[in-house]
């Protein structure tokens, strides 16, 4: 049997606001297999953010069990964290976060400073990125010169770019048109399709939510029923 590339055993996450602790994930157990396309949903506040930046290494749970590409995630200090992070996980935000100033092709270089590939190999690592996500054309336009689902595809191709373990999206079609949304969501389902990339995506959406081949429905902190893609 295969082993889970994500796996949380009564997992706590609790924040303190003042005098208060806040429970925000109680007691979550949950398995994810290598390579599925799995979507959390829920109303704001039920903790999809949450569990979903502990997967991504953003954060650190409060207490149980959380292993993520073979590693126990809250065993890890800060500095092996970031570092555990950049090598496993590409991160895909609603917003795009992409450096105004720069180029597409210089965007998606942008994790690989981090590594110790010469800048002709950086350069040509992004442009196999760019063009894997259908946009090398975009190459060498800024981000101000591109439409909000091309500014996305970008971002894809910079998560891509050092071929993470896992890519986690947060609301990655939330300020998309549908025509655009429906194309960035096309690409991440051919991404897990013929690359078995595993994808974790929080939305809100419901039409979203069906390319995703798992929905995961949370509410106050808990999971609830999961539904499979028919």
């Amino acid at each position: 049997m295969t082993e889970p590339i994500v796996s949380l055993r009564h997992v706590v996450k609790r924040y303190v606001r003042g005098r208060q602790a806040v429970e925000v994930l109680q007691g979550l157990d949950l398995d994810i297999a290598p390579g599925e396309f799995v979507a959390l949903m829920g109303p704001s506040g039920s903790g999809k953010t949450t569990l979903l930046n502990l997967i991504g290494g953003l954060d650190q749970p409060t207490s149980g069990e959380l292993t993520v590409a073979g590693q126990r995630l809250e065993r890890l200090g800060s500095g092996a964290l970031s570092r555990w992070r950049a090598r496993h996980v590409g991160f895909v935000f609603q917003f795009y976060n992409l450096m105004p100033m720069l180029t597409a092709q210089r965007n998606v270089e942008l994790p690989l400073l981090l590594t110790s590939l010469p800048a002709a190999k950086r350069r040509a690592n992004a442009l196999a990125a760019l063009t894997l996500v259908g946009i090398a054309d975009r190459a060498n336009h800024k981000p101000n010169e591109l439409s909000g689902g091309q500014a996305q595809r970008v971002a894809i191709a910079r998560a891509l770019v050092a071929d993470p373990t896992l890519l986690v999206c947060d609301e990655p079609t939330g300020d998309l048109d549908r025509k655009s949304a429906d194309e960035v969501l096309h690409l991440l389902q051919e991404l897990n399709r013929d690359f078995g990339k595993t994808i974790i995506m929080v939305t809100h959406d419901p039409k979203a939510a069906e390319f995703a081949g798992r929905r995961l429905h949370m509410d106050k902190g808990a999971l609830l029923a999961a539904e499979s893609a028919a």
